[in-house]
């Protein structure tokens, strides 16, 4: 199944492109779409994951506009063709 992704801000500086395609087997999870961008963008992996391999808080993942972390299944939730993932790294400002 192809997962649209798009990389938001600094993530799309180090990507150096602000969207992708990925495909996945059916039953691909949020984390597995994850684990596949770093294996395709490599130097998109000591931003988003922390020493353990746990995703850091600060990485933002929205599926089909929705907060991953909002979601019954979190990063288990399974995936569908055409779905989009959004990566919004932290913001700040004043």
């Amino acid at each position: 199944m192809l997962i649209k992704v798009t990389l938001i801000a600094t993530f799309k500086m180090i990507a150096g492109q602000k969207s992708v395609s990925i495909e996945l087997a059916d039953g691909s999870t949020v984390r597995d779409a994850v684990d596949a961008i770093m294996k395709r963008i490599p130097a998109l992996k000591p931003h988003w994951l922390n020493k353990e391999g746990k995703i850091q808080a600060h990485v933002h993942i929205f599926l089909n506009g929705d907060d991953v972390s909002t979601l019954s299944q979190g990063l288990g939730t399974v995936l569908v063709e055409n779905d989009t993932l959004d990566f919004i790294p932290p913001v700040a400002g004043g």
